[in-house]
């Protein structure tokens, strides 16, 4: 039975059964009115208004996403099916933009900015695979050199020193996958990257560097920043979280685990994975709560997964399986409490299910 015919079997039961019911001489019998439906029109209202100030903001992908469910909701609704069609034509065209600007990078040569671009590709589509394959066959490794920190070093003043100006620090904490402020704990290895087109200072003419001093560097920290360089983010977070278990006050050790959560969470956000995006990036902004960009990529982690149960919950409506749209709708409240959607379809599927269960219990045998 259908969710809206168990509704209509369930008004109906109410009233005949009132209607049934002894009623005294001073008081009339009282019909119980059947649970409201929600109204599909008002639902896809909700989500196309959502949609026109997604797109407004600027964000495409999400824009898509409510246009998408709406669609759902109305299969018939040509405006929604426009605007969703639109906008994947903007999220195209933006993609092989990007492509293209990498493109022109890798022609010049300069393969840090082809880098971005082709990231930048695959975060408004995750399947591009010119995108994919450029990054993994064709972006090279840029060349650098290795610089063991110093006491009284700063990013600032290594980026004058390599490159005679200050600003460029952000490329080296970029390279390194610091902040931009972070405080370099000396001994540890950093990668000085070279960028096309500035040369570095001629070693002649670079500033004296402050004198060294023996540091001893733990193994697990090595091996740790070998793994994150590497991108294997589970190796890297396992030789942290030993070398914290024994001194949980490390500053480096510290630094390193905000890093390599910081791009595990990225990594599993661009795969799609939010469930385990949203986990790790949890972690991190307990740690780190104004790490780099992590509350941005948090709510967004957040949203993404919010918007997969609810489209679930849906899916599971659709298929008569109320058990599990309820739960799929109430996990999206508990990580978004004011989504008024879920929250009046959850309340709308406890009703039908109710329903049933009365009518159930009522014809069962020996009622």
């Amino acid at each position: 039975m259908s969710p809206r015919a168990a509704l209509t079997g369930l008004a109906l039961a109410l009233a005949v059964g009132a209607c049934a019911a002894p009623a005294s001489r001073t008081a009339r019998p009282e019909v119980t009115p059947a649970a409201p439906r929600i109204s599909t029109e008002a639902l896809v209202a909700a989500h196309r208004a959502k949609a026109e100030g997604l797109e407004r903001d600027g964000n495409l992908l999400r824009a898509r996403d409510e246009w998408a469910i709406a669609l759902t909701i109305n299969p018939n609704d040509r405006t929604s099916r426009v605007r969703r069609d639109a906008v994947e034509s903007r999220i195209e065209r933006a993609t092989a933009d990007r492509v293209r600007q990498g493109r022109d990078a890798l022609a010049r040569g300069a393969h840090l900015e082809a880098r971005r671009h082709f990231l930048a590709a695959l975060a408004l589509d995750p399947r591009n695979a010119i995108a994919f394959e450029a990054l993994q066959n064709q972006v090279k490794d840029v060349r650098f050199v290795t610089y063991t920190v110093r006491r009284g070093d700063s990013l600032p003043a290594l980026a004058e020193r390599y490159y005679g100006d200050r600003s460029r620090a952000e490329v080296i904490a970029e390279t390194n996958q610091l902040a931009p402020n972070a405080r370099l704990v000396p001994g540890r290895a950093l990668r000085i990257p070279e960028i096309p087109g500035v040369p570095f200072v001629p070693v002649e003419a670079r500033p004296p560097a402050p004198p060294a001093e023996p540091v001893e560097v733990d193994p697990l920290l090595l091996e740790a920043r070998e793994a994150l360089g590497k991108g294997e983010y589970a190796v890297a977070l396992a030789d942290v979280d030993r070398l914290l278990a024994g001194n949980p006050q490390n500053p480096e050790g510290l630094d390193l685990k905000k890093a390599i959560l910081y791009g595990l969470g990225k990594a599993q956000l661009q795969q799609q994975r939010y469930a385990d995006s949203y986990q790790t990036l949890t972690q991190l902004a307990r740690l780190a709560p104004t790490y780099q960009d992590t509350a941005a990529l948090l709510r967004q982690a957040r949203d993404r997964l919010v918007l997969q149960h609810y489209n679930q919950g849906l899916r599971l409506y659709r298929e008569e399986k109320l058990e599990e749209a309820i739960a799929e709708w109430r996990l999206a409240l508990e990580l978004d409490p004011q989504h008024v959607n879920a929250r009046r379809n959850l309340e709308q599927a406890e009703r039908v299910l109710r329903g049933l269960e009365q009518r159930r219990r009522s014809t069962a045998p020996g009622k």
